[in-house]
């Protein structure tokens, strides 16, 4: 086994030396090919592109269906108007409603009459005028009088009526032959099936009117597969249309798919939008942006600025006079907005080329004139 003798005394190691940066003079001609700058701060706010379709908001979008079957005797609203909660949208000629309120007027008739009887009857047994059986069966009457009248007038709470309107009913004893449908809510008129003399069904489609509240829309999109785990209910959004130029329209991610579609490889994304002016047209392709990170601010230099070299790293030309530059491996992150955000390599306040790095790299290794 050999064995290495043992170093001199006060002998070093021979020094490894590290190459000179490439730097890189300019004359007037070629400077104005590039464009110099002092490095700054940078806002990335990460987001993550898809494109989707505007849709009505259904949670604020109302099918008015009648309460009963019946044939519509005339319209109160056309497409597109608005409407406030309560508005009448038609009359309905119903048979039900009818024999309702008939039963109504018959059914309050029998409690006064029953009423008026108990209270003689609670008189004559007082005075011990009335034997114990019939005093009994006028107080029986009277109750089964009082459920008729309670169940009628449910009868029509069920076609819309108020108690107000069936206490009026009930004072002026005359049928009324319409029934009126109003609007449920306040907004504008998105459809229309009601003309007059068309027979409609509660629940049978087409509903004679749909009312929405178009201040919110919904904004259904597929997002790809692999930007799926970085979604969350509650992420903010930016959207925008081809129609409105220029417009932003923001809101946040309400509703998630829980499976993607096995042919496009696509997750489901619900997103409720603010539009106040009621700009937005269902069914609008809209391209956006949801936003999957708090945003950073960081040091940053354009992409222009940056060179990727041949072995993988990047560089960045530095200068200090703004004619000779020289070369600075820098370490960068993802791109966004243009910009690289510096993780080493590069101070705030360095001027650094901004624009045209690719342009001083080629200068450097351009092979020599003859």
């Amino acid at each position: 086994m050999s064995v290495a003798a043992p170093a001199a005394a006060g002998s070093q190691p021979p020094a490894t030396r590290t190459p000179p940066a490439p730097t890189v003079e300019l004359t007037a001609a070629q400077l104005g090919a590039i464009r110099i700058a002092a490095l700054g701060d940078h806002l990335f706010a990460y987001r993550r592109e898809a494109v989707g379709t505007i849709d009505f908001d259904e949670d604020l979008t109302v099918q008015v269906y009648p309460p009963y079957q019946g044939r519509i005797e005339r319209t109160y609203a056309d497409l597109g108007d608005r409407v406030l909660k309560g508005a009448v949208l038609f009359t309905l000629e119903s048979p039900d409603f009818i024999a309702a309120e008939s039963n109504l007027i018959a059914a309050a008739a029998t409690y006064e009459q029953s009423t008026s009887l108990e209270q003689r009857a609670v008189a004559l047994y007082a005075a011990h005028g009335m034997d114990q059986n019939d005093y009994e069966t006028a107080l029986a009457n009277q109750k089964a009088a009082e459920g008729a009248l309670r169940a009628a007038r449910n009868a029509l709470l069920v076609f819309g009526k108020t108690p107000a309107q069936i206490d009026a009913l009930v004072a002026r004893r005359q049928v009324e032959s319409a029934l009126l449908v109003r609007s449920p809510v306040t907004g504008r008129v998105t459809a229309r099936a009601a003309a007059p003399g068309t027979l409609v069904q509660p629940g049978s489609p087409p509903a004679p009117f749909q009312v929405a509240d178009l201040r919110s829309k919904w904004l259904v999109a597929q997002v790809v597969e692999s930007d799926s785990p970085l979604l969350r209910l509650g992420q903010p959004i930016e959207a925008r249309v081809g129609a409105l130029p220029g417009r932003t329209f923001r809101g946040r991610i309400t509703r998630l798919g829980r499976s993607l579609d096995p042919n496009t490889h696509r997750i489901a994304a619900r997103c409720t939008l603010a539009d106040p002016a009621e700009e937005l047209i269902p069914g609008m392709l809209a391209s956006f942006a949801i936003e999957v990170q708090q945003p950073v601010r960081t040091l940053a230099i354009p992409m222009n600025g940056v060179v990727r070299n041949g072995d993988g790293t990047f560089a960045a030309w530095v200068t200090t006079d703004r004619r000779h530059f020289t070369e600075r491996l820098v370490a960068v992150g993802e791109p966004l907005d243009g910009q690289y955000p510096v993780l080493a390599g590069l101070a705030r306040g360095e001027l650094v080329v901004v624009d045209g790095a690719v342009f001083v790299s080629n200068i450097l290794f351009a092979p020599p004139s003859d």
